[in-house]
């Protein structure tokens, strides 16, 4: 069968490409080789945010007394915890076929296979496209550990398959994956290490933010090994080696979050002559475009933003530009957030990045415990907001939040560095009181 526009992959770019186009007027295929959602849905951000959300939950009523709240003989249930989570999927995964359904896309569950000519061969049936969007997602990277592939030794999708708590939970990496599962683990009562060879957590981060992050895990029981270098895994032990010397830990799960590689073997896409980076991600422009025209490329697949809500405003940016709007993505204005507790938010260039392009700049700082709502609502927790502003110009260039509240707040800040707001405009906005979100009015008077 012929088509305007075939979506390779169901995941927050595919289902999100795949309706825009078709409301757009375009017969649309889509293509999923395992359940609609993809990644995010079904072994990523769903699943693994509800079951925080679970932890969190039980952690502030155990220590709910700060609030008048006396619980006795409270308990956590996993299984339980399970149940909620696979429901949420379930009631995810029927809205999106409703979706998809009510836009007339043309749904086909299989591996696909790209051909020359714009054929796409699936399970023995062959399609075509006019164009065709790439958005197979990623998958967790193992590194070549001696042991990695014993039965307790697990990676992001399979930890969520646990339905009973570990003794003691060894995370190998302290990436925001590693640290949102050392959080929920750990909130639970449950004893977790992080073993990260870097010298500090999530180094992509402001440097300040890593650091109060993980002295918020750490205050919630997690123990942080930084500089460890895995050497190997057994059926009890973790060995790894730091400054230190030698050490073993005993384990019975290990966690292995080392970071994620895009899914792109098995496509046919060498076969096409399609540009491959060294990590097997394909090279596109600011639109979204490969080196070949009508085949383009959205969400983890060019490993440019790995992150849901990227991936879907990719999706809008290629579909935007085949239906005749031009349109490109705007990668320093990406928010991304750690679910952590604390929770991290932020968008923009830190300090560092900034001064690297050449920007002079201008620092703000105040600490979450100025304002009301927040320490009403979060009275065990520290935190701060962080502005980087341009020197000249006082254009606002960044955002870094450390609190209760930050995933909820940063889209206002992504939409005053997309309108590129100065601080006397900001200082202008109203903002409801009380609130926490007035932390981004108030960090202004902070700048120096």
């Amino acid at each position: 069968m012929k088509y305007d526009f075939a979506v390779i992959g169901a995941g927050p770019a595919g289902y999100i490409a795949a309706k825009k186009a078709a409301s757009a007027g375009k017969k649309v295929l889509l293509v999923e080789k395992k359940k609609l959602g993809g990644v995010c849905l079904n072994e990523g951000c769903v699943p693994s945010k509800t079951l925080l959300q679970a932890a969190k939950t039980y952690r502030h009523a155990k220590h709910g007394s700060i609030f008048g709240v006396e619980v006795e003989g409270i308990r956590f249930d996993f299984p339980k915890a399970h149940q909620h989570k696979n429901n949420v999927m379930n009631k995810m995964r029927d809205g999106i076929a409703g979706l998809m359904k009510k836009y007339k896309v043309d749904v086909v569950e299989g591996e696909a296979k790209l051909l020359p000519n714009f054929q796409i061969e699936i399970e023995g049936e062959t399609h075509e496209a006019t164009d065709i969007l790439l958005c197979t997602g990623s998958s967790p990277a193992i590194p070549p550990i001696p042991g990695v592939d014993l039965e307790h030794v697990v990676d992001s999708t399979g930890i969520l398959d646990r339905e009973s708590l570990p003794n003691h939970l060894v995370v190998v990496g302290g990436g925001v994956i590693g640290c949102e599962f050392a959080c929920m683990y750990a909130s639970v009562g449950v004893q977790v290490t992080v073993l990260e060879a870097m010298p500090e957590i999530c180094p992509n981060l402001d440097p300040e933010v890593s650091a109060s992050l993980r002295e918020g895990l750490a205050k919630k029981g997690v123990n942080f090994n930084l500089g460890a270098k895995v050497q190997s895994i057994s059926a009890d032990k973790v060995s790894y080696a730091d400054d230190s010397g030698s050490n073993e830990l005993e384990a019975d799960l290990v966690l292995v979050a080392t970071g994620r590689r895009p899914n792109t073997k098995n496509l046919g896409l060498e076969e096409l002559g399609l540009d491959i980076d060294d990590r097997g991600g394909v090279r596109v422009d600011n639109r979204g475009a490969t080196n070949i025209p009508g085949l383009w490329a959205a969400g983890d697949v060019p490993g440019q933003a790995w992150l849901a809500h990227a991936a879907s405003r990719m999706a809008e940016v290629v579909v935007n530009n085949i239906t005749g709007r031009k349109d490109h993505m705007r990668y320093d204005s990406m928010p991304a957030v750690v679910y952590t507790s604390p929770e991290v938010a932020v968008v923009g260039l830190t300090k560092e990045e900034a001064e690297a392009r050449g920007i002079k700049v201008k620092v703000g700082r105040i600490p979450m415990a100025i304002n009301a709502r927040y320490i009403a609502e979060n009275p065990d927790e520290t935190g701060f907001c962080k502005v980087i502003l341009e020197a000249d110009t006082r254009k606002l260039l960044g955002v870094h939040m450390v609190g209760g509240a930050c995933s909820e707040m940063i889209f206002g800040a992504t939409a005053m560095l997309e309108t590129e707001l100065r601080e006397e405009e900001i200082e202008e906005i109203v903002f409801p009181h009380p609130t926490t979100s007035e932390i981004i009015k108030d960090v202004f008077m902070a700048v120096r």
